[in-house]
């Protein structure tokens, strides 16, 4: 059972535990959820809720941050590329969330590239992909989204002057 003023993954957001009360009908315990992107928001959730989990430890996030540069780019045909990044979003699976940021950036690059105008569907996902990955992650490393976001940057420039 987490505690008071820790930090947890409900869905995809990162929320602050702000409380944890007993029902009055039923006498089960709830977590009252702070979602950190919206304070004005307070989620009501069994503590037996199974959509709950504990943030990454700081190594799995260096970890994961170390191994970006072997994650592979979605390959798929344009028709179905939304479908396939709504899937990526839903799993919530790390891994999936740098796969899609790095499909969307090396496809809206690409159009940039060519003077062409990037499409709104790679830009929502890329969007929301950052938003869901690098707000857990600034969490973790104690950070801003920001900070997070140019920490990642600077690993991966360095991982690649390496190769």
């Amino acid at each position: 059972m987490y505690k008071i003023g820790d930090y947890v993954i409900y869905l995809k957001d990162v929320c602050k535990i702000a409380d944890i009360k007993k029902h009055y009908l039923n006498d089960i315990d709830y977590y009252i959820l702070v979602p950190i992107n919206d304070n004005s928001l307070k989620l009501n959730i069994p503590v037996t809720n199974t959509s709950i989990r504990g943030l990454l430890k700081k190594d799995e996030v260096n970890a994961i941050i170390d191994n970006i540069i072997n994650v592979k780019v979605l390959e798929t045909d344009e028709k179905n590329i939304e479908a396939e990044y709504k899937k990526l979003l839903q799993s919530g699976n790390h891994e999936d969330l740098i796969k899609l940021i790095k499909t969307t950036y090396l496809r809206n690059k690409e159009r940039i590239d060519k003077k062409r105008k990037i499409s709104d569907i790679d830009r929502n996902y890329f969007d929301m992909a950052e938003k869901y990955l690098y707000t857990e992650f600034s969490v973790v490393l104690d950070m801003s989204f920001d900070e997070t976001k140019e920490y990642i940057i600077n690993k991966m420039t360095e991982v690649q002057a390496n190769e």
